[in-house]
Parts: structure tokens; sequence; C-alpha cells
């Protein structure tokens, strides 16, 4: 029974995503205000039916929901949304909710189509610990602080573009001035660097007293620690003014780009996580 609502209840926020989208992308064209007020509560609706599916999950498996790639994949896509509300209700800046959703929906859809994976009692038991968890939940929060970053990159790149061309639509104008979206951008990688960092300290803790054999050459090691190490450029190559502009729109682009390789591609190679 639970297993049957609760696939009602995806098949509900799927479609309520994906009619938002399609409003936000309406406003986006035609600079349409009625459209963007029904795509902003279609999403909240989103938001709270997310929720409650979350919590159902979590009293039904006992456990919180970030063991396995399917259960990561929502919990990625629940942070994401949550954000995306957030950034919206504060800073006010036109089009992030529509970008950072696309990401968001894409999401959903890949783990709509994913096998539910279920951890056996024996699996269950050796990985469930609060070191794990934390892991996992902070290594999730710097890849949605990443995702953020992403959009307004690209919000900048547009932007850019547009001045250039001198095209004066009122896309142009319902976005922030570029230097307010780079720093922005710049201030969302600073908070997600050193959380990035941490959960990478405390998974590579954990496994060190958890599992006997650690391969510590491990795929998934090596390309979480180069998403580390290209954000943390980022961030030193800016303050030296090394890079800035639209060069560090790119970099922003491009070091995104590789964690979607990294969680997507390279784990199917890993003999570490397993489970995620």
């Amino acid at each position: 029974m639970f297993t049957i609502e609760m696939t009602r209840l995806h098949e509900i926020m799927i479609v309520l995503y994906a009619f938002s989208i399609l409003l936000y992308f309406l406003d986006f064209l035609h600079q349409n205000q009625k459209a963007n007020r029904f795509a902003f509560w279609s999403l909240s609706i989103v938001w709270l039916l997310q929720t409650i599916f979350f919590c159902s999950y979590m009293y039904h498996t006992g456990h919180f929901p970030v063991l396995t790639l399917f259960e990561g994949l929502y919990f990625y896509a629940w942070i994401l949304l949550t954000l995306s509300l957030v950034m919206n209700r504060f800073l006010r800046i036109d089009f992030t909710v529509f970008f950072t959703n696309v990401i968001g929906f894409l999401i959903m859809t890949i783990h709509t189509f994913a096998p539910e994976q279920t951890a056996t009692r024996e699996v269950g038991n050796k990985m469930i610990s609060e070191l794990l968890l934390i892991h996992i939940t902070m290594a999730i929060g710097s890849y949605v602080l990443f995702s953020f970053s992403f959009v307004l990159s690209i919000l900048y790149l547009l932007q850019y573009k547009w001045l250039k061309e001198k095209k004066w639509s009122h896309r142009l104008w319902r976005l922030q001035d570029l230097n307010k979206l780079e720093k922005i951008s710049t201030i969302v990688n600073a908070i997600g660097v050193p959380i990035l960092l941490l959960s990478l300290i405390l998974g590579l803790q954990w496994a060190y007293l958890k599992l006997a054999n650690v391969h510590w050459f491990d795929p998934k090691i090596i390309g979480s620690f180069i998403v580390f190490i290209e954000y943390s450029a980022i961030l030193y190559l800016q303050e030296r003014k090394y890079i800035f502009g639209r060069t560090l729109a790119y970099w922003n682009v491009g070091a995104f780009l590789f964690i979607f390789v990294n969680f997507f591609l390279v784990s199917r190679f890993s003999q570490f996580h397993l489970y995620f």
C-alpha cells in the first residue's frame, strides 16, 4: 500500500514540476507575470509533496534516506528546490528558480527511472552511522551550492551576451547586474568548498574505520578530490585576480559539468561507493 501511494504521489510531483517549468519558460520568453506566479505556487506544491514523500519514506525505511543512489538523487533534488525557493525569496534574482529547477527536474526524472535500491539488513547495519550520514549529507549540500553557482554563471553569460549584442529586451532588465551575479556565485562557492572538504575528510575517516580494505586510489575518491581542487583553484585564481567576469563564469560551468561526470559516470567504476 505504501509503495502504491508513494508512486501516485511521485507521479503528481513530476506532472506539477513539468507544468511549473513550462510556465517559467513562458515567463522567460514573454515576461508573463501571471505565468510566473502560477509557476511559483506550483513549484511550492511540488516542494510540499516532496517533503511529504521524504518524511514518509524516512518513516517507512527507518533511516535517513541518502544511502543509495536512488535516495541520494531525491535528497539532492529536494535540497535544490528548497534552496531555489529560499534564494528567490531573499535575493529576488529573476530566472534563478527557472534555471535551477531545470536541473532539479532532470534529477527527478533520472530518479523516477532509476531502479529503487534497498540495503539489506546486514549492509544497513554496517553502513548506517552518524559519520556516514553526515558525510553524504554534506557532500550533497555542497553539490547543491555548486549547482546554484552554475545557474548564476549561466545567467552571467546570458547577460553578458545580450549586453554585447545590445539586445535591450525585457529579459536583460530583469536580471541583476553582472557584478552582483559574479559576487553571489563566488559566495556560494566559498561556502560549498569547505563543506565539501569536511565531507571528504569524514568520508575517508568512516572508510578507514568501517571498511577492511579501502582502495585509496578508487576513481570516486580521486574524482571527488578533483572537484574540491577545481573549486578551490577557482576561488584562489579569482582572489588573485587571474580570472574574473566571463572567464570565471566559464570555469564555474566547466567545474559543475565535471561534478555530473563524477557523480554519474565515475561512480560506476568505483569499488568504494557501492551503495551511493
